[in-house]
């Protein structure tokens, strides 16, 4: 027999027809009220959405679907069943494998490692390294320290060949670039080296765990190299995330010390400190208001370490090159250099689920989706959103991915362009285009255009949210009589005129000005803005 009923029809089958069980039916848009009279006996599942029924297969004319719940099976992420996965917290702590049910094909993701070397030979990296390269005395295949063999195995010790522990990143393929000498002096020339050895390998995620002290109140410690800005900026040029520690306070003047170490405060870096079980940030975990982007588990930490520092005197530690048969530095280790590789193996899994994503894009996923952190969480200094202590929360993998099946910011075509000299973006007017400008990571834009005397340039900014999200100015050039006099060069703020900021100046010298754009808000988002410059020759 057939009910009618406004539009939506119920079948209701001869008893028999079906094994009973438990379905669900998914009710037409707009159709919630017309089902409930079709199914009386239905209870709602997902309020007006879903509903349940209990009996033969219900048959609604017009249904999204029927599907059975009572012989449907669900499963968890996948599990790491290495043998030391109970000392793994961090992999559950940052959902690495949640978004999965079983382990998937993902694109394989290049990741160097920029530290101390590997134990090449350790059962762990069997098949996981691409190439390597030392740039330093001793080869890469040797790690004296023991801090990269700790790091890569974060990153990418074999995950299902039951020896030992899982890399976070089971699609990753290591690229090792040794800069640490065995006597642990860090080469900053062979840093800026391997970077550039590993972009041109293709590396596609670059894990700094290393740095030098920031200091912007006292330029007798800091340690900025424009050097490594440019290598830096090279590898994001050409497509690669560039995953920094951001210090810890043992190596900083004091604990806990406020800002963030190079490379982390560089632009276009993800800059990683360290979180505890708890929740709770520890003292040695570097601060930084802007530069501190993500949290990852940085205490109580479990990797690979060389065979060579294999504690021989403990019976059971034969031949079990993990840390807890190391050095005591390595034995329930702690800091946010063992940190930074669990963002590197986060970038690296949204990148094998999609290798199409930029750079800019895995770092805005990787941001956007973190996990906050709060009182609720265990850190009672933290505040809502992005703060001083966790960035913007504890990286959350599973979430990222979600996120990513969305939409995202479109990657901004003119970066590298963060600041004056051969960082900014040369422009020949005239030039209309539109780009974007981010507080946390892309604060500055700057586009340098060459002028003879009396030229006049013209530059007119017209921000996607209102005129106060960013700012507008211009510079003229640094010559030489003023850079020996000690005078900045004269910056001409722009003025507005309705929703656009425009500024007008007129080349006194010849050289390369520069009108720059700088986020003015704080936004979860980019802001967008369209820019003309233009200029009249004389």
């Amino acid at each position: 027999m057939r009910v009618a009923i406004a539009g939506v029809v119920a079948a209701l089958l001869l008893p028999g027809s079906a094994i009973a069980g438990r379905w669900a039916v998914g009710v037409p848009a707009h159709g919630m009220a017309v089902a409930r009279a079709a199914l009386p006996a239905a209870t709602v599942l997902v309020p007006g959405r879903t509903l349940v029924v209990v009996g033969s297969r219900p048959n609604l004319a017009g249904a999204r679907y029927i599907e059975r719940l009572d012989t449907a099976e669900r499963k968890v992420a996948f599990a790491n069943t290495e043998p030391y996965a109970a000392e793994q917290w961090n992999i559950d702590a940052i959902r690495a494998w949640t978004y999965w049910a079983d382990p998937p094909q993902l694109h394989t993701v290049r990741v160097a490692v920029i530290d101390s070397g590997l134990d090449a030979n350790h059962p762990d990296f069997l098949g996981r390294v691409a190439a390597g390269r030392s740039f330093v005395g001793s080869p890469w295949t040797t790690d004296a320290d023991g801090h990269g063999t700790f790091v890569a195995g974060e990153i990418a010790a074999d995950a299902f060949n039951h020896i030992g522990i899982a890399g976070a990143a089971f699609n990753a393929e290591l690229l090792v670039a040794k800069v640490v000498d065995d006597d642990g002096s860090v080469s900053l020339e062979g840093e800026i080296q391997a970077i550039h050895w590993a972009v041109n390998n293709g590396a596609r995620v670059i894990n700094l765990s290393l740095g030098g002290v920031r200091d912007p109140l006292d330029h007798s410690l800091d340690s900025y190299s424009p050097a490594e800005a440019d290598a830096v900026a090279y590898a994001y040029s050409r497509g690669a995330v560039v995953v920094a520690a951001v210090g810890n306070g043992p190596q900083s003047p004091t604990t806990p010390w406020n800002y963030a170490d190079y490379p982390a405060a560089l632009p276009h870096v993800l800059g990683v400190g360290a979180i505890q079980r708890n929740g709770v940030v520890p003292d040695y975990s570097n601060r930084d208001e802007t530069f501190l982007d993500l949290t990852a588990p940085g205490a109580a930490m479990f990797s690979t370490i060389p065979r060579a520092l294999i504690d021989a005197h403990v019976p059971q530690c034969l031949d079990v090159a993990y840390s807890n048969c190391g050095p005591s530095e390595f034995r329930g280790a702690i800091g946010t250099s063992f940190a930074a590789p669990e963002v590197s193996a986060a970038a690296a899994l949204v990148l094998g689920a999609n290798p199409d994503l930029s750079a800019d894009q895995v770092v805005w996923l990787l941001e956007r989706s973190a996990a906050d952190q709060t009182g609720a969480t265990g850190c009672t200094s933290c505040s809502d959103g992005h703060d001083a202590l966790t960035g913007w929360g504890l990286v959350d993998v599973a979430e990222a991915l979600r996120r990513a099946t969305g939409p995202m910011p479109v990657p901004d075509g003119f970066e590298p362009n963060d600041g004056v000299g051969r960082v900014a973006r040369q422009v020949a007017p005239p030039k209309r285009f539109h780009a974007a400008v981010d507080w946390w990571d892309d604060v500055d834009d700057v586009y340098a255009v060459f002028m003879h005397v009396g030229d006049v340039l013209y530059a007119r900014v017209t921000p996607d949210r209102t005129r106060a999200s960013v700012q507008l100015t211009a510079s003229e050039p640094l010559t030489a009589g003023s850079h020996r006099a000690g005078r900045r060069p004269a910056v001409i703020r722009a003025v507005a005129v309705g929703k656009q900021l425009r500024v007008v100046v007129r080349a006194n010298v010849r050289g390369t000005y520069y009108v720059r754009v700088t986020a003015a808000v704080r936004s979860r988002t980019p802001i967008g803005y369209a820019i003309a410059i233009s200029a009249s020759r004389r």
